[in-house]
């Protein structure tokens, strides 16, 4: 599975009604409303690179209220929750 976070900024009029539209695509996990830089995270997971840019470029960055994008790839994922479940395998 690949992961991208894609911070996006919003008409702030719009960020609401952006938010849901955003998250309403196949393809996006989570969006989330933030304090700071940008107006939303979205986190997009999806099996191939090419699906990126049609969830991405093709979709979400022609939401209306969408006025920019910046697209980070993940490579790797930590977690507490990883971790635990990891060293837990096998104790039942």
């Amino acid at each position: 599975m690949i992961t991208a976070i894609v911070l996006v900024h919003t008409a702030a009029d719009r960020i609401p009604e952006t938010a849901q539209a955003i998250a309403d695509l196949d393809g996006v996990s989570e969006v989330y409303s933030c304090a700071g830089d940008v107006d939303l995270i979205a986190v997009v997971k999806v099996r191939e690179h090419e699906q990126l840019a049609d969830v991405i470029a093709s979709r979400l960055s022609k939401i209306d209220g969408v006025v920019g994008t910046d697209t980070h790839i993940a490579f790797r994922s930590y977690s507490k929750a990883d971790t635990d479940a990891a060293f837990a395998i096998g104790l039942d």
